[in-house]
């Protein structure tokens, strides 16, 4: 069996045979040549077809391939400053392993194309590096944290537990009963607690919120850490060291920053400590920019970015009024208007990228704080739902804090993308199931 290289290890073998295989990216012809652009997971190359240098269906296979046939090509690498990136391969040999047919997508196409041909579209340059990104974020992540002594558990991610107030969520019929698609691990995290007592959970979540901004996704990948005998401050020292070693290991990756227009250096500087702000300061920032926010409102798209416009790392805010956060978030024994718990936004108006707080651990305040929530927004919790749950506060409760990250939201920041939509292979929007 003929060995096949990849592109990047092709053009180390200047003056040498080798074969290839991959798909067209771009053809043309000239006189007697055929011109293919060929590409693979690791890069694009040229491929001259010469028709004195190839037999009849070598030349015959190279006329008929078309945008997106898959190929073999074998020949001679050679080095050409008029090639696309300065090596051609001399072919002795084409073979068309399927040619395609007539490619649906052309050089300018609307946003709603592209999704609708999304299937397709991942194979453009720009979404191939953002993928290749994406993957590199992912491992970076667990390199972390495994470094760290976690341990990385799997939580169900259809549950009977409607989440806060069962608001938000995806609902699907299990068997006989009514279960939701998750929004959170945490609770699950939570009792693994006293047995690993640090873990994180990696998998999708759920969220219905009918919402159009760049930042939202229906379905998106959440990083949840759990520990045990963690405080709010201890909680994000651990988040600012993981945000930083993620965009600092990303940096060494020019060869995929930089056609996507990222800058590894900038990535370099992302290092802590990173600012912290609380909650009313945060507010006299944004209304001193033009907002008009008072104590208990919430930051919209417009809000975060008066507050991180000027940033060049994310900054946390923190004490936020416990009106604003869920009713596990423990409240600040010495201000009993705000919860210990703290949000990281990225810089330059991308938003929130990470909610953490300290969780409320005793049995007795933890019912308190469900009654008061309940009294307040006229909701009542099915507590049977939450029975199990409950049951970590009865037996050997520890103090212990978590937060979720947002995976696309956090990648829409280190690559600048526009839209979160392209931070995910196949987005999940209030208008988009498909493909």
């Amino acid at each position: 069996m003929v060995v096949s290289l990849y592109i990047e290890d092709a053009v180390k073998k200047v003056g040498k045979e080798v074969t290839l295989r991959g798909w067209v990216y771009r053809k043309r012809e000239s006189g007697g040549i055929i011109f293919v652009i060929i590409r693979d997971r690791t890069g694009i190359m040229q491929i001259a077809v010469k028709k004195d240098s190839v037999n009849a269906n070598s030349w015959k296979d190279a006329q008929e391939t078309t945008i997106e046939s898959s190929i073999i090509v074998k020949g001679i690498v050679k080095q050409d400053q008029r090639a696309p990136t300065g090596f051609e391969l001399q072919a002795s040999s084409f073979e068309n392993v399927h040619v395609a047919e007539p490619f649906p997508i052309t050089e300018y196409q609307s946003t709603e194309l592209l999704l609708d041909k999304r299937h397709l579209w991942l194979r453009g340059q720009k979404m191939t590096n953002i993928m290749k990104a994406r993957s590199l974020i992912f491992r970076y992540a667990r390199k972390f944290l495994d470094s760290k002594g976690f341990y990385e558990i799997t939580p169900p991610l259809i549950t009977m537990a409607g989440g806060e107030t069962g608001a938000d969520l995806f609902e699907v019929k299990y068997f006989d009963k009514k279960a939701y698609l998750t929004e959170s691990s945490q609770l699950y995290a939570e009792a693994m607690v006293p047995v690993l007592e640090k873990v994180y959970s990696f998998a999708p979540s759920y969220r219905a919120e009918k919402s159009r901004t760049t930042k939202h996704l229906a379905e998106y990948w959440h990083l949840e850490p759990e520990m045990a005998y963690y405080n709010n401050d201890k909680s994000m020292k651990l988040q600012e060291r993981l945000v930083s070693y993620i965009a600092n290991k990303l940096a060494e990756n020019d060869d995929i920053l930089k056609p996507l227009g990222v800058d590894a250096d900038d990535l370099k500087k992302i290092k802590p400590p990173f600012k912290r702000i609380k909650y009313e300061e945060a507010i006299e920032i944004i209304n001193s920019k033009g907002g008009n926010l008072k104590w208990g409102d919430d930051f919209g798209v417009p809000e975060e970015k008066m507050l991180t416009e000027d940033e060049d790392k994310p900054i946390f805010v923190y004490a936020w009024p416990k009106e604003l956060k869920a009713f596990y978030a423990r409240v600040d024994p010495k201000d009993p208007r705000v919860v210990l718990g703290a949000d990281l936004q990225a810089p330059h108006g991308h938003g929130e990228i990470i909610g953490g707080t300290e969780r409320e651990w005793q049995i007795d305040k933890l019912m308190e704080r469900i009654r008061e929530v309940e009294q307040a927004k006229g909701v009542k919790f099915n507590l049977e739902n939450y029975q199990w749950w409950l049951d970590l506060r009865r037996y050997g409760s520890v103090p212990h804090a978590g937060f979720g990250m947002g995976v696309e939201r956090l990648i829409k920041w280190l690559l600048n993308l526009d839209h979160i939509r392209d931070a995910i292979p196949f987005p999940r929007m209030i208008n988009r199931l498909e493909p």
